[in-house]
């Protein structure tokens, strides 16, 4: 149990930083979550627009946190 939780939360982590990458890119926002949507069902990971959204704020809000 604890190695899937290991796994889990890596894999979390790469999605979490694939997606702050992208928020740093230069493009639109309608853009940007399409790229976070794409990258997200590579990992097998849906996400209704809503949520999207709610990922997407909180990525930025950790970013913008973190400088």
């Amino acid at each position: 149990m604890k190695a899937l939780n290991i796994v889990a939360a890596f894999l979390g982590g790469v999605a979490l930083g694939a997606a702050a990458g992208i928020l740093f890119a230069p493009e639109k926002g309608e853009e940007t979550r399409r790229k976070i949507a794409e990258i997200l069902r590579q990992k097998g990971i849906r996400l209704n627009r809503a949520e999207m959204e709610d990922l997407v704020d909180q990525i930025a809000a950790e970013v913008k946190d973190a400088e």
